[in-house]
C-alpha cells in the first residue's frame, strides 16, 4: 500500500461502515440512561438521533417529550407528545403527561380532554385520576376533584400525591376527618415542600394514642414560621394531659414564644435536644387531638407582647394623633403560593385611605418595593424589627393590621389584634372557603378576591370599611 493509498484513499461507505454506526437500540439505551440519571440535556439529542433512525417509535417520541418538559420547553413537549400519540393512538401515558403540560400552560380545556382520554384508555392508572383531580380544582369543581382523588386512592391506597392533595382539599372544604390524616402524607413530598425529612428518633411518634401524663413530649418544627405560630397553641393541650412539653422552633420565634402556654422548655431548631419520651411534628398535633371545626383551640389570644417593648415603641412612635394601621404586603418569595398571595406595594398604596398613619410591619422588603416605600408616607423601622418579639410589640401599638397570608398575619392573630387578611380567590387550605371569619383566629377578618387576580375589589372593600371604622 502506498502512502497515497494509506492517507487519501476514500473510506468505505458500504456494509462495513454501516456496521460501525450505532444502532437505534444503542442510542435509545444511552438516551434512557441519561434520562434516568437526570441529564435531560444530554438525553434530548440522543432521542433525536434515535428517532431519525426509527421515526415511528412512539416511546422514543414520548420520552423525548418528557425530556423537553423537564427542560422547561413545554410547547415543544406538547408537540412531541402529539407525535407519540400519532404513532400510538392508545398511548395513555402520553395523553396523561400532555395534560400535565397543558394544565401548566393554562390550557385547561385541552388538559381535560387529555386526562379524560388517558382515563378511558387506562382506567386503572391512579396518576391520571390524580392529575384530573388537580385540574378540577383549577376549575373550582371541588366535588369532582374529590371524586377523582377517591378514584386514584381506590386503585392504589399508597398513591402519595392523591392522598396528600385530597387531604389539603378536604381541609379547605372543612372535612377535617379526611384532611388531617391526608396531611400526614406530606412526608412523601418532604423534599418538594422543603420540610426536610421525617425525623427518625429512637423515641416513638405520638399521635394521641397513648396517655402523656408524666411523659416528656418533644414538639418539633417542620415547616414555616406561620405554621409554628399557628400550631404552637396545641402545646397547652399537651401540657394539660400531664406532659412536660419541649417545643423546638425557629430561633427568630423563641422570644415571642416565651409567653406561649404549655412548653416547659423552648429549643432553637438545629440545637441539641434534651431527653424526651415521645415526639410529634407540630403540624400533626391537630390529628393527634382529632380536631374538628368545633374543637379548634381558638382562644382570643394565646401570645402576649412584651410590656417593656411596647412602652419602647410608644416612645419611638410619639404622640398618637391619627389612627395607626400596620401593613404587610408580601411574604417569603420562595413559597410556592407567593405569586397568589403577595402584592406589590406600588399596587396597594393608591388604595390606602388618607387621614391614617401607616406603619410597615415587615422586615424583609423586596428591591422592587423600596422605591414605592420611599415615595410614600409609610413609616419604616427596618433597623428596629430584629425579631418577632419586637414586631409583636409594634403590632400592639396598632389599631388595625392589614396583611397578606404570611407569618406576620399569624403573629397578629395569635396576639388577638384586629387583623384584616387579604386572600386570593383560592387561598391556602387553612382559610377554607366562603367565609369572612376563621375558626383559627377570632380577631381576624377575611377579605377574599371575588375572582382570580382581582385585588382591586379587595382594596375597595377594605378602603370603604376603613373609612367607616376611623371616620
Amino acid at each position: 500500500m502506498t502512502l497515497f493509498d494509506r492517507f487519501f484513499k476514500p473510506k468505505s461507505s458500504g456494509p462495513a461502515a454501516a456496521a460501525d454506526s450505532p444502532s437505534f437500540d444503542e442510542i435509545y439505551a444511552k438516551a434512557t440512561t441519561a434520562m434516568t440519571s437526570g441529564n435531560f440535556a444530554q438525553a434530548l439529542p440522543l432521542y433525536d438521533q434515535a428517532i431519525a433512525l426509527n421515526p415511528t417509535h412512539a416511546e422514543a417520541h414520548y420520552k423525548r417529550a418528557n425530556a423537553l418538559r423537564l427542560l422547561g420547553r413545554p410547547h415543544e413537549a406538547i408537540a412531541a407528545y402529539d407525535e407519540a400519540i400519532r404513532h400510538k393512538p392508545d398511548y395513555a401515558y402520553a395523553y396523561c403527561n400532555r395534560g400535565t403540560v397543558q394544565r401548566a400552560l393554562g390550557l385547561l380545556d385541552a388538559a381535560a380532554v387529555s386526562f379524560d382520554q388517558a382515563i378511558t384508555l387506562a382506567p386503572s392508572d391512579p396518576v391520571a385520576h390524580s392529575n384530573r383531580a388537580l385540574l378540577m380544582q383549577d376549575f373550582f369543581r371541588w366535588d369532582e376533584a374529590i371524586a377523582s382523588y377517591n378514584s386514584a386512592i381506590a386503585i392504589n391506597a399508597e398513591h402519595a400525591d392523591a392522598q396528600y392533595n385530597r387531604g389539603l382539599l378536604s381541609l379547605f372544604l372543612g372535612d377535617f376527618a379526611t384532611g388531617w390524616p391526608g396531611l400526614e402524607w406530606r412526608w412523601a413530598h418532604a423534599e418538594r415542600l422543603q420540610i426536610g425529612q421525617l425525623r427518625n428518633f429512637e423515641q416513638p411518634l405520638w399521635l394521641g394514642e397513648v396517655p402523656l401524663a408524666g411523659k416528656r413530649l418533644l414538639i418539633h418544627n417542620e415547616q414555616g414560621l406561620g405554621d409554628t405560630l399557628q400550631f404552637g397553641r396545641y402545646a397547652a393541650l399537651c401540657a394539660a394531659q400531664g406532659a412536660t412539653v419541649i417545643l423546638e422552633a425557629q430561633k427568630s420565634l423563641l422570644g415571642v414564644l416565651e409567653t406561649l402556654k404549655g412548653p416547659a422548655e423552648l429549643v432553637a431548631k438545629d440545637s441539641p435536644l434534651p431527653s424526651f419520651d415521645y415526639h410529634c411534628p407540630i403540624m400533626s398535633l391537630p390529628l393527634a387531638f382529632n380536631t374538628t371545626l368545633d374543637t379548634i383551640p381558638a382562644a382570643p389570644s394565646y401570645l402576649q407582647a412584651d410590656a417593656n417593648l411596647i412602652a419602647r415603641w410608644q416612645t419611638l412612635l410619639g404622640e398618637k394623633t391619627r389612627p395607626r394601621v400596620g401593613i404587610v404586603w408580601s411574604g417569603n418569595s420562595n413559597n410556592t403560593i407567593d405569586r397568589q398571595r403577595s402584592i406589590s406595594l406600588a399596587e396597594w398604596i393608591p388604595h390606602l385611605p388618607a387621614g391614617i398613619d401607616y406603619y410597615c410591619l415587615q422586615r424583609d422588603i423586596r428591591d422592587a418595593d423600596y422605591d414605592a416605600l420611599e415615595d410614600s408616607d409609610i413609616f419604616l423601622f427596618e433597623d428596629e424589627l430584629m425579631d418577632f418579639k419586637g414586631t409583636a410589640a409594634l403590632c400592639e401599638c396598632m389599631d388595625l393590621v392589614l396583611s397578606v397570608d404570611t407569618s406576620l398575619l399569624h403573629l397578629s392573630g395569635a396576639l388577638g389584634k384586629r387583623t384584616w387578611l387579604l386572600l386570593s380567590y383560592v387561598p391556602d387550605w387553612r382559610w377554607m372557603r366562603d367565609r369572612e371569619d376563621t375558626p383559627w383566629y377570632p380577631s381576624v377578618k377575611l377579605y377574599r378576591q371575588p375572582s382570580p387576580g382581582d385585588w382591586k375589589s379587595v382594596f375597595s372593600r377594605i378602603a370603604a370599611d376603613m373609612q367607616r371604622e376611623f371616620n
